[in-house]
């Protein structure tokens, strides 16, 4: 089995602690950004390598700056 891309993991969890601090579900968070709840589970869980314009839609979706996507050694 091919080992996850440390980047990937670092980003899902990303994703999962902002939604989690806005107190919304997966489903909500799908539901702004135009996917399927199981689409933003498997990014949390780094089973997807998301295309820019997804992760676009993903900070509108949790209306942050896509910058705080990334900045997730700040928030360890």
């Amino acid at each position: 089995m091919k080992e996850k891309d440390p980047n990937i993991i670092a980003f899902g969890e990303q994703v999962k602690r902002l939604r989690l601090a806005q107190n919304i579900s997966q489903e909500e968070l799908a539901h702004r950004c135009g996917f399927y709840r199981t689409y933003i589970g498997m990014v949390e869980r780094a089973e997807r390598s998301i295309t820019l314009c997804n992760v676009y839609k993903i900070a509108k979706g949790l209306d942050v700056d896509i910058k705080a996507l990334f900045d997730h050694e700040q928030s360890r």
